[in-house]
């Protein structure tokens, strides 16, 4: 989450007045974390919400993440859920850019989970993969095979030889590996530490959906994992990534298939965050509050999985 479009209170509150029955605007804090949308804070005389304007995701993909959300809050899964303007609709327009209001969840972020967080974790994606069986949608994952060779392609140029070397033999491993076989469904595709909110020691809320799509549910597994589960050596911690993975085998058993198909998909996961991070790093958008991660970690992560 960032901030690319400015918004005043002034132009805030006549847009909620005017499209949305959540009361009078109280309070507006811009989101300084992550990099892909304009996020903001919003507290209003009826509630707490999050706003989103949407920078550069295609308005035809907007409905799939704004109705995934909706679909797994009615199904008892802690996802913020959009709210509908006086039209009946989940996206709107605000300074020219679509937008969406969606509920603000409680909680706060754990920086160091240990076995107990990373164990609800696990239970939580299982309920959540389970419940997404019945979203009709699709979208294919986003920043999945497609996406890596279009940004290997543009980030060539930018690299080093060592880079290059490396991004290329993975690229051919991956492209030797597809699993078609494996169970498939809407994944959220980048629940990092920083997108599960906890309270009393429970997931009180997964939020940032807007990498969400279809893919191998293992695919989401390994997401968590290697950031979740990680050693100061790159590794994974093996309490925390048993831990991970019991819960969710208890709610979603893992198929024979997925595991043995374990090792590839940590790959696949280290990879694709490496290339967005150099894809932002090397070719970043103009904009204000914007943070970007250094994409040197994801190489030590691919690097670690590839050599063991």
């Amino acid at each position: 989450m960032s901030v690319y479009t400015s918004v005043t209170e002034a132009e805030l509150d006549g847009w909620l007045t005017t499209h949305y029955s959540v009361g009078r605007l109280k309070a507006l804090e811009p989101i300084k974390a992550g990099i892909e949308n304009s996020n903001y804070f919003v507290t209003t005389t009826q509630g707490s919400y999050v706003l989103t304007l949407f920078e550069r995701l295609p308005a035809a993909e907007l409905p799939f993440y704004l109705e995934l959300m909706a679909h797994l809050a009615r199904h008892g899964i802690p996802s913020p859920a959009p709210i509908a303007d006086l039209g009946d609709h989940y996206l709107q327009t605000l300074k020219a850019k679509p937008a969406a209001l969606v509920s603000r969840l409680r909680g706060e972020s754990v920086e160091h989970p240990g076995v107990a967080e990373c164990a609800e974790l696990g239970a939580l994606l299982a309920r959540m993969h389970l419940a997404g069986r019945s979203y009709g949608a699709y979208l294919e994952n986003p920043r999945g095979p497609k996406w890596w060779r279009l940004a290997a392609s543009d980030l060539r140029p930018r690299l080093d030889a060592e880079e290059i070397a490396l991004l290329d033999r993975e690229l051919a491993f991956q492209a030797q590996h597809r699993f078609p076989d494996l169970p498939r469904g809407p994944v959220h595709a980048d629940l990092f530490r920083d997108n599960a909110l906890f309270e009393g020691g429970r997931i009180s809320g997964v939020i940032d959906f807007y990498f969400a799509g279809v893919d191998c549910l293992l695919y989401d597994i390994a997401v968590c994992a290697n950031d979740w589960c990680l050693e100061a050596s790159f590794g994974l911690e093996r309490e925390r990534t048993d831990a991970l993975l019991a819960a969710y085998d208890t709610v979603r058993p893992i198929t024979p298939g997925e595991r043995e198909a374990w090792p590839v998909m940590l790959r696949a996961a280290a990879l694709r965050f490496w290339l967005s991070r150099l894809h932002d790093f090397h070719l970043p958008r103009a904009g204000m509050l914007v943070h970007a991660h250094d994409p040197q970690h994801f190489r030590r992560i691919l690097e670690c999985r590839r050599a063991s």
